[in-house]
């Protein structure tokens, strides 16, 4: 990586000097313009709408344009003479929790390393905000522009965080948030609440992702250049038939938890299978037992009772078990 910045950091009368680094980078795949017909580059010419000609890259300046179309123009002579206190410096203005920033707030991220003989001011920094969980809010003057910006601590290193300014971020004017509002039953919100539990993830962990599109991107271009046969995908589908809104969220329950079960269900051991005819009815209806209560064999009289909450439940999922449809009403609606 190369330093992108360098300055101190400063809070109170400790100053660490610091490089800066970009954190993250762009994994899309670039494409050129071409010409369809012989695949030649496309080029891109500066062309002055006054005068008509090509206009060479030193004779390019930054213009602001009023309202009645006259321009301004701004030279890096004019940008260079603005005083921007934090061109080379981010003091500390103040310490917050972390969650008291909303994320919609995050813009730019960015690794700060010690320079040389500052490595022990700068852990002394790190491992203060780690023990008193904070994050320190400063500013910083990055390719011509000040921003507001975060330090916290990310895998041993203090990381920077340009956000958004207040009037950087849209307000929201939505028309249905004028209209009257449909209500949220308690049934819906406790089929929801179970929905999530069955979602749910102790931590975020983001190597169970990856960019499908981009692997189907590549392999595309691959086939291409090899000239390999290249296979279509079906189109999906606009959307299926609407349905209420209680049996999408039971139909969603339903399959989260078969995909849990799918995952824990234990192997069976080599040398065994499973038993034939009744006995496999009578195993499956006493499985049935032990999971769900007693089993049922006439479908009238299971659909004429509710199951009893299970017991250790959380209060919302014992809700959502206790009014959850009873087997076979939903699809008489």
């Amino acid at each position: 990586m190369r330093a992108i910045w360098k300055g101190t950091v400063s809070f109170g009368l400790v100053s660490i000097p610091v490089n800066l680094y970009v954190a993250t980078e762009s994994k899309n795949i670039a494409f050129r313009q071409v010409h369809v017909v012989d695949g030649g580059r496309i080029q891109d010419k500066r062309i002055c709408l006054v005068d008509g000609k090509e206009v060479p890259y030193t004779e390019v300046a930054k213009g602001y344009e009023m309202p009645g179309g006259a321009m301004v123009i701004l030279t890096d002579d004019d940008l260079a003479s603005l005083p921007v206190a934090s061109s080379k410096s981010i003091e500390v203005r103040e310490f917050v929790p972390l969650e008291s920033i909303d994320p919609i707030y995050f813009d730019r991220s960015y690794y700060l390393e010690p320079q040389r003989d500052a490595v022990k001011p700068y852990l002394l920094l790190r491992d203060a905000l780690v023990k008193f969980g904070r994050v320190a809010i400063g500013k910083v003057a990055l390719r011509q522009r000040e921003a507001l910006s975060v330090l916290r601590v990310y895998a041993d290193v203090i990381l920077l965080n340009t956000i958004l300014w207040p009037d950087e971020v849209r307000e929201h004017d939505f028309p249905f948030l004028r209209e009257p509002s449909p209500q949220v039953g308690p049934q819906e919100l406790a089929l929801a609440g179970s929905l999530i539990d069955s979602l749910s993830a102790p931590v975020f962990d983001p190597t169970k992702y990856k960019d499908e599109y981009r692997e189907a991107l590549q392999a595309l271009i691959e086939a291409k250049i090899t000239g390999r046969e290249i296979s279509t995908l079906p189109s999906e589908s606009a959307g299926g038939p609407a349905i209420d809104l209680v049996s999408a969220l039971s139909a969603s329950v339903e399959a989260a938890n078969q995909g849990r079960q799918r995952v824990r269900k234990p192997t069976v051991p080599s040398g065994t299978s499973p038993a034939k005819g009744g006995a496999a009815k009578g195993g499956a209806a006493r499985a049935r037992s032990g999971a769900d209560g007693p089993a049922e064999d006439d479908p009238a009289q299971a659909r004429g009772r509710r199951k009893a909450p299970k017991p250790g439940l959380p209060l919302w999922e014992a809700e959502a078990e206790r009014i959850r449809p009873a087997p076979g009403s939903l699809s008489k609606r």
